[in-house]
């Protein structure tokens, strides 16, 4: 008798632990964060398809489709006596007059994506990189050069409308010197959370922690290009509403208040941003927000000046170059349904060490809370 009630307990648990394979949820894949397949252009055309620095053949650069005068570049010096920086690794492509590079990427539809790419100018005429995939086209202008090494990055937003979608790399311009064009060195994608509100605070995403890729080996901070040329920000719950871009930082390469990220104003007045939050009107709320330098040499007397409803703030900082933070707030009524808040940089800065390399003060932590008397 014991014998049998031992062999049925036995059953009993074998078949409660068994597997229901009904019930398994399949794992759900990673969201998309890093390089697009070959997007720092390590893996080289064959040398039969190259002549001299040009690819010659469609899909002659591996996961890369090209059209028109692309040439498969190294960095360092060069036959004319210039040097091409190449900070991100050995090697980048450069677009000649109407040429481009496309590669179609498995995306989700509906889903928002940030695409990071590191692109100069290689000549001394304007160049402008225009970016594509369906149903929006950005042109992003690269005659300014915000880091004087070749490190500029950029980052464009965009929302997927179908699962295949063609990523297009682009110079529309018709320079004198038909071999001078953008220098394309990198590009990284990464899908984009919606922002979320944290409990207590009406601003999303107001610490910058959700933002486009960096760059882990190398990193002079992303470029954010203002509104008009970007349907879909970037930088999500926030609006890049200058003439000129922001710049995303992050802990690893600058000096961040608090947290993975912060925002580098980077061209005086002609680089702000803003977000609009919802309020009651006649309800009094604090805007609180932490301003520092980005410990990259950036130097001088800041300022940054802070708008909400009626109520202007203008905070100084005195830089060394060589990180701080303070935090300042101030009070304002709301006078409608909707209040902007907007920040912007009072001065235009250069490094320390650097001219060429354009910088500005670190905004963080924006916080905006109801008054409760």
């Amino acid at each position: 008798m014991a014998l049998f009630l031992s062999i049925s307990l036995a059953l009993i648990l074998s078949f409660s632990h068994a597997p229901t394979t009904s019930a398994a949820v399949p794992p759900q894949p990673r969201p998309l964060d890093g390089l697009v397949e070959n997007g720092n252009f390590e893996q080289a055309p064959a040398e039969a398809n190259l002549k001299k620095t040009v690819i010659v053949g469609k899909y002659s650069l591996p996961k890369w489709e090209i059209n028109g005068l692309v040439e498969y570049v190294s960095g360092g010096p060069q036959p004319g006596g210039f040097y091409l920086a190449i900070p991100r690794g050995a090697h980048a492509v450069r677009l000649g007059n109407e040429a481009s590079i496309s590669q179609i990427l498995n995306l989700k539809p509906g889903s928002f994506y940030a695409l990071t790419f590191g692109a100069t100018r290689t000549c001394a005429q304007d160049e402008v990189l225009r970016v594509s995939v369906p149903g929006q086209s950005s042109d992003v202008p690269l005659q300014t050069l915000y880091s004087s090494d070749g490190g500029d990055t950029y980052a464009l937003a965009f929302g997927a409308i179908s699962k295949a979608v063609q990523v297009t790399f682009h110079n529309p311009g018709i320079q004198e010197d038909p071999s001078c064009g953008p220098l394309l060195d990198a590009i990284a994608i990464k899908e984009m959370r919606p922002p979320s509100y944290t409990e207590g605070d009406l601003v999303k995403n107001g610490g910058f922690e959700a933002g486009p890729h960096v760059f882990k080996n190398f990193s002079t901070g992303v470029l954010l290009p203002p509104k008009q040329l970007d349907l879909v920000s970037p930088l999500p719950g926030w609006i890049i509403e200058s003439l000129k871009p922001v710049k995303y930082i992050d802990s690893k390469h600058f000096f961040v208040p608090s947290g993975f990220a912060a925002i580098e104003l980077v061209a005086g007045r002609e680089s702000a941003i803003a977000q609009e939050i919802r309020t009651i009107p006649g309800k009094s709320y604090n805007l609180r927000f932490t301003i520092g330098d980005a410990k990259n040499g950036c130097h001088g007397s800041m300022m940054v000046e802070a708008f909400a409803a009626k109520e202007t703030l203008k905070v100084p900082f005195e830089s060394q170059g060589k990180g701080g933070s303070k935090t300042a707030s101030f009070k304002f009524q709301a006078i409608a349904a909707k209040t902007r808040i907007t920040f912007y940089s009072a001065y235009y800065h250069t490094k320390l060490n650097d001219f060429g390399h354009m910088c500005g003060p670190v905004l963080d932590d924006v916080i905006v809370f109801p008054l409760t008397h």
